[in-house]
């Protein structure tokens, strides 16, 4: 059977021969795909931590009534940077850090079209983290929230820099996913392998490549709102400044113009983990591959239609209300038609509940709880109720954690075996899901009752009022117990890399190309790949050659 030859990589510079050392400095001077998408999984997890201690903070304060041990300053010092922390820095650098290990392993490149920018990209990501981070000893954190709200985000009524750092280290961080994004759609596109038609991209691939030009054409707006806060912060330009004459609402225009589509931009390559992920462990071939992607498609582009349901309660008319009402409505289908995908791919299939596949269907479950909270927030008078109360903080948690976070995690049980060359024992991982799992709905799942009763979120105190105190501690202890879980995956990480069983290269009986090289793959991907014939290539192989099915794998080659 004819393969394809695969060209050497040319990442190296003239004369210097390419050496797989593992040296820190080997690292820090890497272009090489994989260990940059490590380096960006393994500052997720450094932002992760930082983040998390935040909440932990926040949730004790918040677990007895009139508690003082924060201030009101440095509570909301310590908010605005939970939020900006969870979602600029832990969750989109780990999106990043899947698709770009992956991406060119799983359309058989050996690395991305432009190494050197997907290094760079990763470092000034990086930095401007770290300045974000440097402003608690520079004269205060910024302090208006994730979402910055104008006129609190100016001057008078925030005076230390923290929001000026938030400017420029969001701007930075923003280059680099944008320089990124830019990377991935043009490996995507021009370094496929021969054979490799956008109809045979597996799905992992295509939500990637739907994400990147969601990035390029969101992140503009954000980039031009900081912008444009820095000048009115340094240069008095007002540009959302009442007093001199301009609108505050503008920032909230340009920011969910980019705030909605970030959703998004965090879940679609969540969803291609979970397809690839149901499929194998389903031993089927993902239900209605078409739609799959066709809806991600639609979830793009009806993505920049739905930002004003953030803003119902600006008062902007009810004619503007019933159209952003309606379209709010109108994205979920296509996230509903990716549901029932998933669930008519297990339907009938050969089940094998790994770590993997049961973060795969506990998505299933907290992801439709978001979700549905989500489209209540499309009703305005609901909206009005519930709009700026721990209802709200429910759902976007059951969004983003429960959603892109559970997707993730599903797919570092995946791929772990691959980028590391090791096995994390089913039984570590699984204590580790039901810790996770319960303390997670433990911490949320009450909060729904808390914002529906009238409790406001952001605040950093409350009165002891009727079922608010043990709601609240009981929603802190959830928050611990989540805390406690991660720390143990952080355990079981390293002691799989330390002392785990050596992963064999395919130990899944997998579909897709990433699994033919060796775990962890070698500094050239690939020396030949096989024909492509459909979106699951290294199935067809299998099916061809025998002597590619693993001798202790239980289930047969459908």
């Amino acid at each position: 059977m004819g393969k394809l030859r695969i060209p050497e990589p040319e990442t190296a510079l003239p004369g210097v021969e390419l050496e797989d050392s593992q040296g820190l400095l080997q690292w820090i001077s890497s272009v090489d795909h994989k260990q940059i998408g490590i380096m960006y999984l393994w500052m997720a997890l450094f932002f992760l931590l930082l983040g998390g201690l935040g909440a932990l903070l926040m949730r004790v304060q918040l677990a007895v009534p009139r508690n003082d041990l924060l201030s009101p300053e440095m509570y909301n010092q310590i908010f605005t940077m939970h939020g900006t922390t969870m979602i600029f820095l832990v969750a989109t650098p780990a999106i990043l850090g899947f698709s770009v290990y992956l991406t060119p392993l799983m359309i058989g490149a050996n690395d991305m079209a432009f190494p050197r920018l997907n290094a760079f990209s990763f470092w000034i990501a990086l930095f401007g983290g770290f300045l974000l981070y440097f402003s608690f000893f520079a004269g205060g954190a910024p302090d208006a929230g994730w979402f910055n709200y104008a006129p609190l985000n100016q001057r008078p009524y925030s005076p230390s820099p923290g929001i000026d750092y938030y400017c420029i280290g969001l701007l930075l961080a923003g280059t680099g996913t944008v320089s990124t994004s830019v990377n991935l759609a043009v490996t995507i596109l021009k370094m496929r392998v021969p054979g490799m038609g956008l109809r045979k991209l597996p799905v992992f691939v295509w939500m990637v490549l739907i994400n990147s030009f969601l990035v390029l054409a969101s992140f503009p707006s954000l980039n031009a709102a900081l912008a444009m806060l820095l000048l009115d912060r340094q240069l008095q330009a007002h540009f959302f400044d009442n007093i001199g004459g301009a609108s505050s609402l503008l920032w909230q225009h340009l920011f969910w113009l980019f705030g909605h589509p970030e959703v998004y931009i965090l879940i679609l390559p969540a969803f291609g983990v979970l397809s690839e992920v149901f499929q194998v462990f389903s031993r089927k071939p993902i239900f209605g591959y078409a739609f799959v992607v066709g809806s991600g498609v639609a979830i793009a582009l009806l993505a920049f239609g739905v930002w004003i349901h953030h803003m119902f309660a600006t008062g902007l008319g009810l004619t503007v209300y019933g159209f952003f009402s309606a379209s709010s409505l109108l994205i979920g289908i296509p996230t509903g038609v990716k549901i029932f995908n998933w669930l008519g791919t297990m339907w009938g299939g050969s089940l094998r509940f790994t770590t993997a596949m049961l973060f795969a269907c506990a998505f299933l479950v907290e992801f439709t709880i978001g979700g549905l909270s989500g489209v209540s927030f499309a009703i305005v008078p609901i909206d009005w109720q519930l709009t700026d109360t721990y209802y709200v903080v429910a759902h976007l948690h059951y969004v983003f954690v429960g959603g892109s976070l559970f997707g993730l995690l599903s797919g570092l049980f995946y791929w772990f075996p691959k980028m590391s060359g090791r096995m994390i024992p089913e039984k570590q991982g699984k204590i580790f899901f039901w810790l996770f799992v319960i303390g997670f709905n433990a911490t949320f799942l009450i909060q729904h009752a808390l914002g529906t009763i009238g409790m406001p979120r952001r605040v950093y105190t409350y009165p002891d009022l009727p079922n608010y105190t043990w709601m609240n501690m009981l929603s802190t202890v959830g928050a611990f117990l989540m805390g406690f879980s991660v720390l143990y995956l952080g355990y079981i990480i390293y002691k799989a890399i330390k002392s785990g069983k050596q992963a064999p290269d395919d130990p899944w009986n997998a579909y897709t190309l990433e699994w033919m090289t060796t775990s962890p793959p070698q500094l050239q991907n690939f020396e030949e790949v096989p024909p492509i014939k459909s979106f699951r290539p290294l199935r067809d192989l299998k099916q061809e050659d025998p002597n590619w099915q693993l001798k202790d794998d239980p289930w047969k080659i459908d």
